[in-house]
C-alpha cells in the first residue's frame, strides 16, 4: 500500500487506503457506469506548510459535467471542498496525483443508469514524471477513437478508456512507447489518454472539439499560453500525413504534462523542439508558483 497516499474519501467519510474496499457487485465495476478526473498537487518550493493545485476548479467542473451522463448531480463545489479536505488529511510531502471517481455504486445487475445509487470516490499517489521528459515514440493505432454519435466524449467516462488501454497495449507490444488515434472520419485525434499538438511553419496546430477529442485542460492551457506569445493556434481537423511533415509534435495531458514525440511510425522528427521547450518550461514555471501572471489557476492548501 505504500504506492498511494495514506487516506481515501468513500462513503462520505475518509478512511485509510488499505481500508476503502468496494463490493464485487458493485455496478460500475461491471458496466463501466463512472467517471473520473486526475489533477496534480505539489508542495509548494516557496512555503513548505502549502499545496499548490493546478487547475482545481476547471478539474471539479469538468468531473461534475461527466456526472450528469451518469444522472448524478454532484456539484463543483461540493468536490472541490471534499478534495482540498483530502489534500489535508494526507499532508503530501512529494508531487503526487489525485484521482477523484463517481460511480453507480449499487449492486444492481441491469444495465441502467436509473433506480441505482452512486457515490464518490478520491485517492492519490506520489506521481513524477508519466512519460520520458526526453521524449516519446508513436505508432498510429489500428484503433479508432469512439465517435459522439454513439458516446458522451465530452465526459471523463471510464468505459471509453478501454480502446485507450487498447491502443497503448498495441503500441508498446509492437516497439513504440505510445499509440496515436484516429477518428471514424480517419482524422488525428489524440493519444491513448493525452491530447495532441503539432508545429508546422511557426503555428501551433491541434484536432479542434469536434474531432472526438477529450476536452483537455491542460490542452486549453497550452493554447491560452501560446496564444498570449503571439503564436498563431490552429484548432481544425489534422490528417495523419501532417504528422509526417510537422516541426515539431507533442503530447499533453494532466499526468504527461507536455511531452515531446521523437518519433511516429518510422519517420523521426526534427530533435530541434523550441515551442515545445517554451511550453515546457512555461508551464513548469506557472505550476510550481513562480509565474505570478498565471496565479489565478492554483488554488494554494494550507497543510499547517
Amino acid at each position: 500500500m505504500s504506492d498511494f497516499l495514506p487516506y481515501a474519501y468513500l462513503n462520505g467519510q475518509f478512511v485509510p487506503f488499505s481500508e476503502a474496499k468496494i463490493s464485487v457487485a458493485t455496478h460500475a465495476l461491471h458496466y463501466g457506469t463512472a467517471a473520473l478526473g486526475g489533477l496534480r498537487g505539489l508542495p509548494n518550493p516557496a512555503n513548505a506548510n502549502e499545496i499548490l493545485l493546478f487547475r482545481l476548479e476547471d478539474h471539479c467542473q469538468r468531473l461534475s459535467r461527466s456526472a450528469h451522463y451518469l444522472g448524478y448531480e454532484l456539484p463543483m463545489a461540493q468536490i472541490k471542498t471534499t478534495i482540498i479536505e483530502w489534500v489535508q488529511k494526507n499532508r503530501p510531502t512529494v508531487p503526487f496525483y489525485i484521482r477523484p471517481l463517481v460511480y453507480t455504486s449499487g449492486l444492481g445487475i441491469a444495465p441502467r443508469l436509473h433506480d441505482v445509487e452512486k457515490d464518490f470516490l478520491i485517492y492519490g499517489m506520489p506521481l513524477g514524471d508519466y512519460l520520458s521528459a526526453e521524449g516519446v515514440t508513436c505508432r498510429i493505432s489500428s484503433w479508432q477513437r469512439q465517435c459522439d454519435r454513439s458516446f458522451p466524449l465530452r465526459g471523463k467516462l471510464t468505459t471509453s478508456y478501454i480502446v485507450s488501454a487498447l491502443a497503448k497495449t498495441e503500441a508498446v507490444a509492437s516497439g513504440f512507447d505510445e499509440a496515436i488515434l484516429l477518428n471514424t472520419q480517419g482524422k488525428v485525434c489524440e493519444a491513448s489518454g493525452m491530447n495532441l499538438f503539432l508545429v508546422r511553419d511557426g503555428q501551433l496546430i491541434t484536432p479542434s472539439v469536434d474531432q472526438d477529442i477529450l476536452e483537455g485542460i491542460t490542452r486549453r492551457s497550452v493554447v491560452e499560453l501560446a496564444q498570449a506569445a503571439g503564436v498563431t493556434v490552429l484548432e481544425r481537423a489534422v490528417d495523419r500525413t501532417e504528422l509526417l511533415i510537422a516541426d515539431e509534435v507533442f503530447l499533453t495531458g494532466t499526468a504527461a504534462r507536455i511531452v515531446p514525440v521523437r518519433r511516429i511510425e518510422t519517420y523521426t522528427l526534427p530533435a530541434q523542439r523550441p515551442l515545445t521547450r517554451q511550453l515546457q518550461q512555461q508551464l513548469q514555471t506557472i505550476v510550481t508558483g513562480r509565474d505570478p501572471n498565471y496565479r489565478h489557476w492554483l488554488d494554494i492548501v494550507p497543510i499547517a
